[in-house]
């Protein structure tokens, strides 16, 4: 089986790579000449240059393989940097959703629970809970309408599944994504926790989750790949008793909150830079999610390891690789 992997030097598209890899399925990529090239250092795989942005680049990419996993986005949480984002994560999909109709290929689209509705309270949401409201900025906006693109081609013929991961953690965070938060923690800058709740994951139970889709996902469906359910204080502190660093004193309060983002928001005005800390970041860390993962448990065998187990991969990881 021949597979393509868009976004293979990020987080999850180098698990998958990996994985397919080691259970001897053959992979080709597609990377920009720009990438960082020590995320496919050593590996047996083909590698396309060219970019999602370019519908020529690719075509040829999707040319003969069986299987397509889109794992290829632009992440920035803030307000800015719209049109970047709707280029890639939009733009991007349409092209890739697009060569794999006509290539005849099957496509695993990486989405986020980002793109999905929250239930009110912390209630559990699901594949079924309605797409309304969140913090409407580029990034969740973009995540919705690249799940559209995807959702429009499978009216025209495409078989496609859409998979929608929670926050994700573990080995091979080349950049690093969603590890920042565990290398804040370790280097003692995590004293005060986001307010919210999150569901957190290992990224290599999403990868095994991302290849059971493309096995046995049904067309047209999408999964929730989600995990443990923690307040950011909780899961900082297991970052901490993993990282030997300092715990949090306390999760950040609503004038916390605010100050933290309004702080942000300016800098970002008399700069023209927008930080990470900023009014849309701080919003969606504050919101109370409570995603379930029963329908890919059910359909794919999807299953979700502690919290704990996936830091510390992580962290051994970053040691190894010289982050900390």
């Amino acid at each position: 089986m021949l597979y393509l992997v868009t976004g293979a030097t990020g987080l999850v598209g180098n698990n998958v790579a990996r994985l397919l890899l080691a259970r001897g399925d053959r992979v080709r990529v597609l990377t920009r000449a720009s990438s960082d090239p020590r995320p496919l250092a050593g590996l047996d795989l083909e590698i396309v240059k060219g970019d999602v942005r370019d519908a020529a680049s690719v075509d040829e990419a999707v040319r003969g393989v069986d299987r397509v996993v889109h794992a290829a986005a632009y992440v920035h949480i803030g307000w800015t940097q719209l049109d970047l984002s709707r280029a890639i994560n939009v733009g991007g999909t349409a092209n890739v959703a697009a060569s794999a109709r006509r290539a005849g290929a099957r496509l695993v689209h990486v989405s986020s629970v980002d793109a999905m509705g929250l239930s009110p309270h912390g209630q559990p949401s699901d594949e079924e809970t309605p797409v309304a409201g969140g913090v409407l900025c580029p990034y969740v906006v973009t995540k919705r309408e690249a799940e559209q693109v995807v959702s429009a081609e499978v009216a025209q013929g495409l078989e496609a599944t859409i998979v929608n991961p929670a926050y994700m953690i573990g080995p091979w965070d080349w950049k690093p994504s969603s590890g920042r938060m565990l290398l804040e923690v370790a280097r003692n800058r995590g004293l005060v926790a986001p307010l919210g709740t999150n569901n957190f994951c290992d990224v290599r139970d999403v990868a095994e989750g991302i290849l059971s889709a493309a096995d046995r996902g049904a067309t047209g469906r999408r999964y929730i790949l989600g995990g443990e359910r923690l307040s950011y204080f909780q899961a900082w502190r297991i970052f901490a008793k993993v990282t030997r660093a300092l715990p949090p004193l306390l999760p950040a309060g609503p004038l916390v909150r605010r100050a933290a983002g309004a702080g942000g928001d300016l800098w970002t005005r008399l700069t023209g830079r927008e930080p990470d800390v900023n009014s849309a970041a701080t919003a969606i860390a504050a919101q109370s999610r409570n995603f379930v993962s029963g329908r890919a448990e059910r359909e794919l065998g999807y299953h979700a390891r502690p919290l704990s187990e996936a830091a510390e991969a992580a962290w051994e990881w970053f040691r190894q690789h010289s982050y900390a």
